[in-house]
């Protein structure tokens, strides 16, 4: 069996914890971070275990829809969701919310299990620098919007 790939990436960010995870959280602003977003296809709540949101996002230069069910939220501290993605492969989602100083320090991370034959080579190397590329933009592109 292959083993799990865990990608994190973290950043401080000028905002508090509530209102970096009151926006962070709110599907409302996605279309103003999600690197690549298409489109929200459907996402009216998302704010409790079981609650479902879909996206179409581009990857590795296709449309992709990812199914997302949100599995655990503590509120100003942790959101755990799980993806589900034709093509790729079922992924795990943290985001954790911590408040430095003045600042909230943000760390995002996703875990997935490469499938298995010729695709473990295509998920171990090219998902694997599509979704670290896509984390580093949505931190970037929060950094601008909260210092903006």
């Amino acid at each position: 069996m292959t083993a799990q790939i865990r990608i994190a990436v973290e950043r401080h960010l000028p905002v508090s914890v509530r209102d970096g995870f009151d926006y962070i959280t709110d599907p409302v602003n996605w279309p103003e971070y999600w690197p690549r977003l298409v489109r929200v296809e459907s996402a009216t709540r998302w704010r409790e275990p079981g609650d479902r949101a879909c996206v179409v996002q581009r990857i590795l230069g296709r449309e992709v829809e990812l199914d997302m069910t949100l599995v655990r939220i503590e509120p100003y501290r942790l959101v755990e969701y799980t993806s589900k993605q034709r093509g790729l492969p079922t992924a795990r989602h943290w985001r954790h919310f911590d408040q430095t100083g003045d600042e909230l320090a943000y760390r995002i991370a996703v875990e997935y299990r490469p499938r298995p034959g010729w695709r473990s080579l295509f998920d171990r190397f090219l998902v694997r620098r599509a979704v670290e590329r896509t984390l580093r933009e949505t931190l970037s592109n929060l950094e601008r919007r909260f210092r903006g």
